[in-house]
C-alpha cells in the first residue's frame, strides 16, 4: 500500500498539472460576474459587487435557434462569450451557433485560448486540424447531422459545406470565456499595418504582384 506522503504528492502533482492545461483560471467564489466599468485592469475583467448581481448576468436572449445570413465566405459565427453574458467570467466557457451557406466555409483559423468541440445539427461538414511544425500533419473528417470533432486549442483548423443545395449548422462549445479567433488569411494578407509584401513573397514563394493583389482584398470577419 502507497504509503500517505507518497499519495499526497501525487494529488499535489495531479493538482499542479491539471492548473497548468486549465485555459481559463478556476474561479474562487461562486460566481465573479465582470463589472465592465471597473477602471482596474485584471487578466479577464473585476467582479462586480455582489449585492448587484441578478438572474439578467446570466442570461441572454441569443436566438440561436435562428437562421443567419452569412458573409462572402458563406459562414456567420454567432459567439456567446463574456462580452453577451457578464456571468461568464472566471467560468472558463462559451458558445457559438456556425451557420454555413451551400459551399460555404469557417475558413483556416486559431482559438488562442480554447480547446472547440463541435456538434452538427444540420447538414454535412468536412472539418479537419493541422499539427504544429515540422509534421504539419492533417486530421480531417466528414460530418453529418449528429456528428462531433474536437479541435485541439491553438492548432489551424476549419469547416466546410460540401454540399452546393442545403447550408449547414453546428455548434460549438469552447473551454474560454473568451476564447479569442485568429482568421488565418485575415491576419496575413489583412494586417493592419499590412505585413510588407517582400516578407510575404519569400515567405508564400510567390511573386510579390501576387501579394499585392491578395493585400487589396476586403478580408471580411465571419464572427459576430
Amino acid at each position: 500500500m502507497a504509503s500517505p506522503s507518497i499519495c499526497l504528492l501525487a494529488a499535489l502533482l495531479a493538482l499542479v498539472a491539471w492548473q497548468a492545461i486549465a485555459s481559463d483560471p478556476s474561479p474562487l467564489q461562486d460566481f465573479c460576474v465582470a463589472d465592465m466599468h471597473s477602471p482596474v485592469l485584471v487578466n479577464g475583467f473585476t467582479c462586480l459587487d455582489p449585492k448587484y448581481v441578478n438572474a439578467d448576468h446570466f442570461f441572454k436572449a441569443a436566438m440561436l435557434d435562428t437562421p443567419r445570413k452569412t458573409n462572402k465566405v458563406g459562414s456567420n459565427v454567432t459567439l456567446i462569450n463574456v462580452m453577451q453574458i457578464l456571468g461568464l467570467n472566471t467560468l472558463g466557457i462559451s458558445i457559438a451557433r456556425i451557420d454555413y451557406a451551400p459551399l460555404g466555409q469557417n475558413p483556416p483559423h486559431t482559438h488562442p485560448r480554447a480547446t472547440e468541440i463541435l456538434t452538427v445539427l444540420e447538414g454535412t461538414l468536412y472539418v479537419g486540424f493541422v499539427t504544429s511544425n515540422p509534421n504539419n500533419t492533417l486530421f480531417s473528417k466528414v460530418l453529418n447531422k449528429g456528428d462531433v470533432f474536437v479541435f485541439p486549442q491553438g492548432l489551424i483548423h476549419f469547416q466546410f459545406n460540401p454540399n452546393p443545395h442545403q447550408p449547414a449548422i453546428a455548434i460549438a462549445a469552447l473551454n474560454s470565456q473568451n476564447p479569442g479567433a485568429i482568421t488565418i488569411a485575415n491576419a496575413v494578407f489583412g494586417s493592419k499595418p499590412p505585413i510588407s509584401d517582400i516578407v510575404l513573397a519569400k515567405a508564400f514563394q510567390v511573386e510579390k504582384g501576387t501579394i499585392d493583389w491578395l493585400q487589396a482584398q476586403f478580408w471580411e470577419n465571419n464572427h459576430y
